[in-house]
Protein backbone atom coordinates (compact mmCIF):
# COMPACT_ATOMS: atom_id res chain seq x y z
CA UNK A 1 0.00 0.00 0.00
CA UNK A 2 3.11 2.23 -0.44
CA UNK A 3 2.08 5.94 -1.69
CA UNK A 4 4.55 7.98 -3.64
CA UNK A 5 4.22 10.44 -1.02
CA UNK A 6 3.96 9.56 2.09
CA UNK A 7 0.90 10.64 4.17
CA UNK A 8 2.45 13.23 6.88
CA UNK A 9 0.68 12.77 10.46
CA UNK A 10 1.96 15.61 12.55
CA UNK A 11 1.63 16.07 16.90
CA UNK A 12 1.60 19.50 17.28
CA UNK A 13 0.83 21.58 20.51
CA UNK A 14 2.57 24.36 21.56
CA UNK A 15 2.25 23.48 25.33
CA UNK A 16 3.99 21.14 27.05
CA UNK A 17 2.37 18.40 29.53
CA UNK A 18 -0.35 17.09 26.95
CA UNK A 19 0.93 13.76 26.28
CA UNK A 20 1.62 14.80 22.64
CA UNK A 21 4.87 12.08 22.38
CA UNK A 22 3.20 8.95 24.53
CA UNK A 23 0.14 9.70 21.94
CA UNK A 24 2.40 9.49 18.98
CA UNK A 25 4.26 6.74 20.11
CA UNK A 26 1.28 4.53 20.34
CA UNK A 27 0.08 5.58 17.13
CA UNK A 28 2.78 4.97 15.37
CA UNK A 29 3.00 1.30 17.02
CA UNK A 30 -0.98 0.63 16.24
CA UNK A 31 -0.48 1.66 12.48
CA UNK A 32 2.72 -0.58 12.47
CA UNK A 33 0.87 -3.39 13.49
CA UNK A 34 -1.44 -2.88 11.04
CA UNK A 35 1.15 -3.37 8.60
CA UNK A 36 1.65 0.21 7.72
CA UNK A 37 5.30 0.97 7.09
CA UNK A 38 5.65 4.00 9.50
CA UNK A 39 8.69 6.63 10.00
CA UNK A 40 8.73 8.95 12.60
CA UNK A 41 10.74 12.52 13.63
CA UNK A 42 11.64 14.22 16.55
CA UNK A 43 11.74 17.29 15.66
CA UNK A 44 12.47 18.76 19.93
CA UNK A 45 15.92 17.73 19.28
CA UNK A 46 16.04 18.64 23.57
CA UNK A 47 13.67 16.09 24.83
CA UNK A 48 13.78 13.42 22.04
CA UNK A 49 11.04 11.79 23.66
CA UNK A 50 9.72 10.04 20.60
CA UNK A 51 13.15 9.03 19.72
CA UNK A 52 14.16 7.67 23.03
CA UNK A 53 10.92 6.02 23.05
CA UNK A 54 11.56 4.20 19.56
CA UNK A 55 14.94 3.60 20.52
CA UNK A 56 13.64 2.01 23.94
CA UNK A 57 12.04 -0.17 22.02
CA UNK A 58 14.71 -1.10 19.14
CA UNK A 59 17.27 -1.64 22.34
CA UNK A 60 14.36 -4.83 24.16
CA UNK A 61 13.87 -6.13 20.65
CA UNK A 62 17.46 -6.84 20.59
CA UNK A 63 17.50 -7.94 24.10
CA UNK A 64 15.27 -10.01 23.65
CA UNK A 65 15.56 -11.32 20.94
CA UNK A 66 12.15 -10.66 19.64
CA UNK A 67 10.07 -8.83 16.39
CA UNK A 68 8.08 -6.05 17.48
CA UNK A 69 6.33 -3.61 14.95
CA UNK A 70 7.90 -0.70 15.30
CA UNK A 71 8.86 2.64 12.92
CA UNK A 72 12.11 3.81 11.56
CA UNK A 73 12.78 6.52 13.53
CA UNK A 74 15.06 10.04 13.56
CA UNK A 75 15.78 13.30 15.27
CA UNK A 76 16.73 16.79 13.98
CA UNK A 77 18.45 19.05 15.34
CA UNK A 78 19.01 21.46 12.89
CA UNK A 79 17.06 25.06 11.85
CA UNK A 80 16.67 24.46 8.08
CA UNK A 81 13.36 23.86 6.55
CA UNK A 82 14.92 22.44 3.26
CA UNK A 83 17.45 20.18 5.72
CA UNK A 84 14.52 19.03 7.08
CA UNK A 85 12.81 18.08 4.21
CA UNK A 86 15.99 16.29 2.70
CA UNK A 87 16.04 14.34 6.26
CA UNK A 88 12.17 13.76 5.96
CA UNK A 89 12.60 12.36 2.46
CA UNK A 90 15.24 9.93 2.92
CA UNK A 91 13.63 8.86 6.54
CA UNK A 92 10.07 7.81 4.43
CA UNK A 93 11.46 6.22 1.47
CA UNK A 94 9.12 3.56 1.20
CA UNK A 95 7.15 4.20 3.69
CA UNK A 96 3.04 4.90 3.30
CA UNK A 97 3.52 7.47 6.53
CA UNK A 98 5.42 9.71 8.39
CA UNK A 99 4.75 10.55 11.99
CA UNK A 100 6.44 14.01 12.95
CA UNK A 101 6.77 14.77 16.98
CA UNK A 102 7.16 18.97 17.41
CA UNK A 103 8.17 20.64 20.69
CA UNK A 104 6.11 21.71 22.97
CA UNK A 105 6.73 25.48 22.18
CA UNK A 106 6.29 27.78 19.53
CA UNK A 107 8.77 26.94 16.99
CA UNK A 108 9.77 27.81 13.07
CA UNK A 109 10.07 23.78 12.32
CA UNK A 110 6.69 23.31 14.32
CA UNK A 111 4.86 25.54 12.30
CA UNK A 112 6.50 24.39 8.95
CA UNK A 113 5.79 20.88 9.82
CA UNK A 114 2.02 21.78 11.34
CA UNK A 115 1.27 23.47 8.07
CA UNK A 116 2.51 20.16 5.75
CA UNK A 117 0.08 17.64 7.44
CA UNK A 118 -2.26 16.23 5.82
CA UNK A 119 -3.56 14.96 9.14
CA UNK A 120 -2.68 17.44 12.38
CA UNK A 121 -3.23 16.43 15.71
CA UNK A 122 -3.18 18.34 18.43
CA UNK A 123 -3.53 16.66 21.84
CA UNK A 124 -5.01 18.73 24.64
CA UNK A 125 -5.53 18.52 28.66
CA UNK A 126 -9.32 18.78 29.74
CA UNK A 127 -8.77 21.96 31.13
CA UNK A 128 -9.36 25.88 29.45
CA UNK A 129 -5.83 26.28 30.45
CA UNK A 130 -5.01 24.21 27.81
CA UNK A 131 -7.59 25.06 25.49
CA UNK A 132 -6.41 28.71 25.48
CA UNK A 133 -3.84 27.20 22.72
CA UNK A 134 -6.79 27.57 20.49
CA UNK A 135 -8.64 29.72 21.41
CA UNK A 136 -10.21 32.11 24.37
CA UNK A 137 -13.43 31.98 26.46
CA UNK A 138 -15.31 35.13 28.23
CA UNK A 139 -14.62 34.65 31.83
CA UNK A 140 -18.11 35.02 32.93
CA UNK A 141 -19.64 32.51 30.04
CA UNK A 142 -17.39 30.58 29.23
CA UNK A 143 -18.38 31.45 25.70
CA UNK A 144 -15.42 31.35 22.68
CA UNK A 145 -14.80 35.02 22.07
CA UNK A 146 -11.76 34.85 19.63
CA UNK A 147 -8.91 32.31 18.01
CA UNK A 148 -5.72 32.11 19.29
CA UNK A 149 -2.99 32.96 16.65
CA UNK A 150 -2.53 29.10 16.53
CA UNK A 151 -6.17 28.57 15.63
CA UNK A 152 -6.11 31.13 13.25
CA UNK A 153 -2.17 30.23 11.75
CA UNK A 154 -4.01 26.34 11.00
CA UNK A 155 -7.52 27.71 10.10
CA UNK A 156 -5.67 30.05 6.98
CA UNK A 157 -3.12 27.24 6.27
CA UNK A 158 -6.32 24.72 5.85
CA UNK A 159 -7.87 27.26 3.49
CA UNK A 160 -4.77 27.87 1.26
CA UNK A 161 -4.44 23.88 1.00
CA UNK A 162 -8.22 24.12 -0.04
CA UNK A 163 -7.87 26.19 -2.71
CA UNK A 164 -4.60 24.70 -3.78
CA UNK A 165 -6.00 21.02 -3.82
CA UNK A 166 -7.55 20.54 -7.34
CA UNK A 167 -4.35 22.63 -9.06
CA UNK A 168 -1.86 20.63 -7.30
CA UNK A 169 -3.47 17.32 -6.60
CA UNK A 170 -2.66 18.44 -2.63
CA UNK A 171 -4.49 16.06 0.34
CA UNK A 172 -7.25 18.24 2.36
CA UNK A 173 -5.35 18.77 6.13
CA UNK A 174 -7.55 16.97 8.64
CA UNK A 175 -7.32 19.15 12.30
CA UNK A 176 -8.19 16.48 15.31
CA UNK A 177 -8.21 17.89 18.92
CA UNK A 178 -7.55 15.18 20.86
CA UNK A 179 -8.83 15.32 24.55
CA UNK A 180 -6.24 13.65 26.47
CA UNK A 181 -6.24 13.17 30.52
CA UNK A 182 -9.95 13.85 30.75
CA UNK A 183 -11.58 14.02 34.48
CA UNK A 184 -15.06 12.58 35.02
CA UNK A 185 -15.20 14.14 38.43
CA UNK A 186 -15.42 17.69 37.67
CA UNK A 187 -19.03 17.47 35.95
CA UNK A 188 -19.10 21.15 35.54
CA UNK A 189 -15.57 21.87 34.15
CA UNK A 190 -15.96 19.28 32.03
CA UNK A 191 -19.24 20.33 30.02
CA UNK A 192 -18.02 23.65 29.82
CA UNK A 193 -14.93 22.29 27.77
CA UNK A 194 -17.69 20.50 25.78
CA UNK A 195 -19.42 23.32 25.12
CA UNK A 196 -16.41 25.44 24.32
CA UNK A 197 -15.03 22.20 22.04
CA UNK A 198 -18.39 22.00 20.11
CA UNK A 199 -18.28 25.79 19.37
CA UNK A 200 -14.78 26.24 18.49
CA UNK A 201 -15.14 23.55 16.30
CA UNK A 202 -17.93 24.93 13.87
CA UNK A 203 -16.13 27.69 13.32
CA UNK A 204 -12.90 26.45 12.79
CA UNK A 205 -13.35 23.19 11.49
CA UNK A 206 -11.42 20.88 13.30
CA UNK A 207 -13.12 17.21 14.63
CA UNK A 208 -12.73 16.17 17.90
CA UNK A 209 -12.04 12.38 19.74
CA UNK A 210 -11.40 11.12 23.08
CA UNK A 211 -7.09 10.45 23.96
CA UNK A 212 -5.34 8.95 26.49
CA UNK A 213 -6.32 9.25 30.03
CA UNK A 214 -3.48 10.05 32.60
CA UNK A 215 -2.19 6.20 33.94
CA UNK A 216 0.87 5.66 35.63
CA UNK A 217 1.18 2.26 32.93
CA UNK A 218 2.60 4.54 29.98
CA UNK A 219 4.93 6.26 32.04
CA UNK A 220 6.10 2.50 32.77
CA UNK A 221 6.41 1.31 29.83
CA UNK A 222 8.59 3.87 28.54
CA UNK A 223 12.26 2.34 29.45
CA UNK A 224 11.43 -1.04 27.72
CA UNK A 225 9.80 0.76 24.64
CA UNK A 226 6.58 -1.39 24.75
CA UNK A 227 3.32 -0.13 24.24
CA UNK A 228 -0.23 -1.55 25.32
CA UNK A 229 -0.62 -2.99 22.47
CA UNK A 230 2.26 -5.49 22.58
CA UNK A 231 0.36 -8.50 24.26
CA UNK A 232 2.98 -11.11 24.73
CA UNK A 233 5.23 -9.17 26.11
CA UNK A 234 3.56 -7.21 28.97
CA UNK A 235 3.13 -10.17 31.15
CA UNK A 236 0.11 -10.41 33.62
CA UNK A 237 -2.02 -7.18 32.73
CA UNK A 238 -5.18 -5.60 35.40
CA UNK A 239 -8.37 -4.41 34.29
CA UNK A 240 -7.94 -0.96 34.16
CA UNK A 241 -4.66 -1.70 31.91
CA UNK A 242 -7.39 -3.85 29.12
CA UNK A 243 -9.50 -0.57 29.46
CA UNK A 244 -6.36 1.81 28.97
CA UNK A 245 -5.63 -0.84 25.58
CA UNK A 246 -8.84 -0.47 24.31
CA UNK A 247 -8.90 3.66 24.80
CA UNK A 248 -6.27 3.24 23.01
CA UNK A 249 -7.75 1.20 20.03
CA UNK A 250 -10.72 3.75 20.24
CA UNK A 251 -8.33 6.83 20.02
CA UNK A 252 -6.86 5.24 16.49
CA UNK A 253 -9.98 4.66 15.13
CA UNK A 254 -11.10 7.83 15.92
CA UNK A 255 -8.11 9.41 14.22
CA UNK A 256 -10.28 8.25 11.07
CA UNK A 257 -6.55 7.80 9.45
CA UNK A 258 -6.49 6.66 5.51
CA UNK A 259 -5.27 3.26 6.12
CA UNK A 260 -6.98 -0.19 7.59
CA UNK A 261 -8.94 0.39 11.22
CA UNK A 262 -7.61 -1.23 14.05
CA UNK A 263 -8.32 -4.60 15.35
CA UNK A 264 -10.62 -4.91 18.35
CA UNK A 265 -9.34 -8.37 19.27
Amino acid sequence: MTQTTPYRIVFANEKGGTGKSTTAVHVAVALAYQGVKVAAIDLDHRQKTLYRYLENRADTQSRRGSELPTAKFDVYAGEDVEELEARVALLSEGCDCIIFDTPGRDDPLARHAATQADTLITPLNDSFVDFDLIGQVDAENFKVKRLSFYAELIWETRKKRAMAQLKEQRREMDWVVVRNRTQHIEARNQRRIDEALNELSKRVGFRVTGGLSERVIYRELFPSGLTLLDKGHLGELGTSHLVARQELRSMVKGLNLPFASLSSK
